[in-house]
């Protein structure tokens, strides 16, 4: 259980995270996919992670402390914000650079939009963590903004995806941040994932 959430420090380098010393999970997606909204969800705190109509508010490494024992990491979403190219090359550049590089990171959470067919840029995305060995689970939100069945079909239809490229397909979670549904699911898997770091 989450029970408590505090804000470390944000960054746009890498190489000036927290001293690699505890576990680290990290949260992505798409821009807009309801990132902050999930982590607000989770830690049970509604302006802890910065929401916004607007896609791309998030354009730095965000590190939380929990419990006191782990972090939690808020990572820039990929595509469609709207920013400079340049800007973007950065992101991209200094996302990898945290993804592959980052010692103490037991697992990252990617997001996808429950309403939507799959998306190219997510399973481009997923390709990509699988070819560069990083552990990656799969969060569907939004569930609750449409029928049970449509969720099920799209979420349906993204693990067939996911299942070419991965030999099986990757744990995943269904959640809605407004009703809370997945929150106790998600929690324990952390708390699981959080206890394996240290035991190893």
């Amino acid at each position: 259980m989450i029970k408590t959430a505090n804000f470390v420090v944000s960054n746009a380098d890498p190489s000036n995270c927290p001293k690699p010393d505890r576990a680290e999970i990290a949260f992505i997606g798409r821009s807009n996919v309801g990132k902050s909204s999930l982590i607000n969800m989770l830690t049970g705190q509604k302006g802890l992670a910065k929401t916004s109509q607007k896609p791309g508010k998030t354009q730095l490494i965000n590190h939380f402390m929990i419990n006191d024992k782990w972090y939690l990491v808020d990572l820039p979403g990929y595509g469609f914000a709207k920013v400079n190219v340049k800007v973007k090359h950065g992101w991209e550049n200094m996302i990898s650079t945290y993804l592959t590089k980052r010692e103490n990171l037991c697992g990252v959470f990617v997001l996808i939009d429950s309403r939507l067919e799959p998306q190219k840029i997510d399973l481009e995305f997923l390709l990509w963590c699988g070819t560069e060995g990083v552990p990656t689970a799969l969060v569907f939100t939004k569930a609750d903004k449409q029928s049970k069945s449509k969720t099920d079909q799209n979420i349906h239809k993204f693990l067939k995806k996911t299942e070419q490229i991965f030999e099986e397909a990757p744990d995943y979670f269904v959640t809605s941040a407004e009703a809370g549904t997945g929150k106790e699911d998600l929690t324990k898997f952390l708390e699981e994932l959080v206890t394996e770091y240290q035991a190893g």
